[in-house]
């Protein structure tokens, strides 16, 4: 597991965008090969998204041949609904960009039969091939999707029963009024997520330092699900100066080291995108590492 630290959220946010978009490049995708990528809902990756609609609009970024699933949906809520993650990722991305209308998955919370969605869902990511990328955030307890404590680390996509924290902390959205607020969801399973070929994770603020401890210093753990990414090949943490508040000092300093390993000593020239050691020649030691893309 890869930890990136960056200064706050902007530039946690422009990194991650650059990582897309470098990772979408190199796959070289096509009508036949698309890249797929699984995607957030929440505050976490907003910035992200504006960083790729950008990116898009100066020509560096397509997603004409881009494949993607949501993490969740709301149940009951209209597909309509301000509140929707339909019209979350719709207004916050994928209007602004050229993704084919059939290339989108989102799960559908008004399905007659919602077990058969989440069935349904499941086996068009297998389809698909899988997904190369899953991009997420996480709650202050560590939830990934809406896999809350407790759930099952070999869980797929499911109805779920969302927890009272969540509900009173989603009532901001829904000018404040907890009775407004959907009690169920449907959600990928922390499973699904990590079947991922990788998963890249957003971690800012301070209000996030404790679970960022929990994931990156503790075990893996049910009640703190974001975790599950200590077992994944290619799981990557990109976080804020302030979500590290709560690890201890020398866990900081050791990830920043291995990056400074990696770019000022062994030479970004001489790594991949995903960090492995690809060739070796004298690094041309930059005063800032950087990754191969910055």
């Amino acid at each position: 597991m890869r930890l990136i630290v960056r200064e706050d959220y902007s530039e946690v946010s422009t990194y991650i965008a650059k990582y897309i978009k470098e990772r979408i490049r190199q796959f070289k995708p096509s009508a036949e090969r698309p890249f797929v990528l699984g995607l957030p809902t929440g505050s976490s990756p907003i910035g992200t998204y504006k960083a790729l609609v950008e990116l898009h609009k100066a020509g560096d970024l397509s997603f004409e041949h881009v494949v993607t699933f949501n993490m969740d949906e709301y149940v009951g809520l209209a597909r309509d609904h301000p509140e929707s993650y339909h019209s979350f990722m719709w207004k916050n991305l994928f209007m602004h960009v050229d993704i084919k209308p059939e290339n989108v998955h989102i799960l559908d919370g008004n399905a007659e039969d919602l077990d058969e969605e989440c069935n349904r869902f499941e086996a068009e990511i297998a389809r698909v091939g899988g997904i190369e990328l899953f991009l997420g955030g996480i709650g202050p307890d560590g939830h990934i999707a809406f896999n809350e404590p407790g759930s099952s680390l070999t869980s797929r996509t499911r109805v779920k029963t969302l927890a009272y924290e969540t509900i009173i902390a989603n009532a901001r959205f829904f000018d404040g009024d907890v009775s407004k607020v959907p009690k169920l969801a449907l959600t990928v399973g922390v499973a699904t997520v990590m079947d991922a070929r990788e998963v890249c994770i957003i971690i800012t603020g301070a209000h996030k330092s404790i679970a960022l401890a929990k994931c990156i210093e503790d075990g893996v753990n049910h009640m703190w699900t974001v975790s599950a990414v200590q077992m994944h090949p290619k799981g990557l943490i990109v976080c804020d100066e302030d979500a590290t508040l709560e690890l201890h000092v020398k866990t900081v300093k050791y990830f920043k080291s291995i990056e400074h390993v990696h770019h000022s000593l062994i030479g970004a020239e001489n790594l991949s995108l995903q960090g492995g050691v690809k060739q070796l020649r004298s690094p041309t030691s930059p005063s800032h590492p950087k990754m191969p893309f910055e």
